[in-house]
């Protein structure tokens, strides 16, 4: 399956998600998905509608196979938290208590202190259609709610272990921003390379009358000088930027590359040329 890299280690621990009730076995398994995307395996379910196990919920799961398999089915929620010593429920709604309520960053990392700690800790959901009783919510030590819009702030249940599961993700990485993969390392160009560019640009656009009038011209080099060195070239870029000037300068619809020779092109190897020989004759006596 597309993103999944079985030759990796499988990340399987952290907090149990704790569904109340859950009404569809596609719901079961999506959450599942989600639990596996961010390393969470322990999923427990309290008097499912349609019973258990479900071919619908595998199904909906996606691969995520291990998490299905070793799901725990309860009769009630205090049978379901029993061995926890710490749980939060997940809300959208405003609930009359004394409970501490806390955004989900917040939740993620006071989860992921007490997991270090070596506490065991769990994540309630409530029903697909309308959350959690107030007492269920009552047998959670804090409330996590969301910054949704408070005018449509109903979360399919998925969606809301998504987002719990990638904050508990999210809490163990050395860095907030850190990301599975990155991209290739580019070192800025040197000077050189970048004058090469200036200078190939310059005369580009002084053949075909840019620089007008002639006063203004320092000014205008300045311009475009100021724009091409605020990106930080690589060498690379630098060469793709170079060739494109090439064909824009040495070449024409009706002399398209390929097609000829242009004279501007043979001037320019041959300066080129010239400026190699000269470079190479000085490492000679050296």
């Amino acid at each position: 399956m597309a993103g999944t890299a079985r030759e990796k280690q499988l990340i399987q621990e952290g907090p149990a998600i704790v569904l109340v009730e859950p009404q569809l076995g596609e719901n079961i398994g999506m959450v599942a998905r989600a639990m596996a995307n961010f390393g969470l395996a322990e999923l427990r379910i309290v008097n499912p509608r349609d019973g258990w196990p479900s071919d619908k919920a595998r199904a909906a799961a996606s691969k995520a196979d291990h998490v299905i398999d070793g799901v725990s089915v309860f009769a009630s929620l205090p049978e379901a938290i029993a061995d926890l010593n710490y749980v939060i429920a997940t809300t959208a709604r405003e609930r009359d208590g004394f409970k501490p309520v806390r955004g989900p960053v917040e939740a993620g990392r006071i989860l992921r202190e007490r997991f270090v700690g070596g506490q065991k800790t769990g994540i309630l959901f409530g029903r697909e259609r309308f959350g959690l009783y107030n007492d269920e919510v009552g047998l959670a030590d804090e409330i996590v709610t969301f910054p949704v819009n408070p005018a449509f702030a109903s979360l399919n249940i998925a969606q809301a272990v998504l987002l719990m599961s990638y904050e508990w993700m999210k809490s163990g990485l050395e860095s907030e921003t850190q990301t599975a993969f990155e991209g290739p390392r580019m070192d800025p160009a040197p000077k050189a390379s970048l004058q090469g560019l200036f200078d190939h640009l310059e005369e580009a656009l002084s053949v075909r009358g840019y620089f007008r009038p002639p006063t203004k011209k320092p000014k205008m080099v300045d311009n475009l000088r100021a724009v091409l060195t605020r990106p930080g070239f690589a060498e690379a870029e630098i060469k793709v930027l170079r060739g494109v000037i090439s064909s824009l300068d040495y070449f024409s619809p009706k002399e398209p590359r390929g097609a000829a020779y242009p004279e501007r092109k043979a001037t320019a190897d041959a300066k080129t040329h010239a400026a190699d020989g000269a470079k190479s004759g000085e490492r000679d006596c050296e």
